[in-house]
């Protein structure tokens, strides 16, 4: 597997590695089939989450590698959700997360970045941009459980995360890992406006909606 840590090519002077491509370009297949509420964006995810992992490895970016870990427990998750609710409704159920929910992924992601940066600050051989990196650890896992229980702030999240996700990959030497994150926007508007216009559909009744997959 040496292979995936070499040269694919150059985009503006910056070396870009097979993993690094690969794992971007599997990022943006499960981005899409994540929009079209298919239960194979989980597994889709985990393997690019791998592949990039192969590709990090090379540079001092925990926050990134964190990043994929967390993409890789959360999918395994995410993917029981959702196959268990498209087995017991016959199709994935979204909507927007209520206000008690809402407050609580939003409380939740703030306590957790400012206690992984203080925790990076603290150990600065773990992170040489430690807020950032606890930024994108903790918002990524925010997004990747707003996507299992089928909330819209899914989007919203990854939004928020790429703010500082796309800058920090260029600055860190992965061009097309920047380059790739900056394409997902459009993704995310369309898979926004996609699962919003999913909740002006008819909805099952809660007795048939699983755990984490609410209605």
């Amino acid at each position: 597997m040496n292979w995936l840590s070499a040269e694919a090519f150059t985009a503006f002077g910056q070396p870009v590695k097979w993993a690094d491509m690969i794992g971007n370009l599997l990022g943006f297949a499960g981005l899409a089939l994540g929009w079209r509420r298919s239960v194979w964006s989980w597994p889709v995810q985990l393997l690019s989450g791998a592949v990039l992992i192969a590709a990090y490895l090379g540079g001092h970016v925990p926050g990134l590698i964190g990043k994929q870990l967390i993409v890789i427990a959360t999918a395994a998750w995410g993917w029981s959700q959702w196959r268990r609710g498209r087995r017991d409704t016959g199709t994935i159920a979204v909507r927007f997360a209520g206000w008690s929910e809402r407050a609580a992924l939003v409380g939740g992601t703030a306590a957790g970045t400012v206690a992984l940066g203080l925790l990076f600050e603290a150990y600065p051989s773990l992170s040489w941009s430690p807020w950032s990196d606890a930024y994108i650890f903790v918002g990524t896992l925010a997004a990747m459980v707003a996507q299992a229980r089928g909330w819209l702030e899914f989007w919203f999240a990854w939004i928020a995360v790429d703010v500082v996700g796309v800058p920090l990959a260029f600055d860190s030497g992965y061009t097309f890992s920047g380059l790739t994150y900056s394409v997902y926007f459009v993704l995310v508007l369309l898979g926004l406006r996609s699962w919003w216009l999913s909740t002006r559909e008819p909805r099952v009744t809660s007795a048939n909606v699983p755990q984490g997959v609410p209605a």
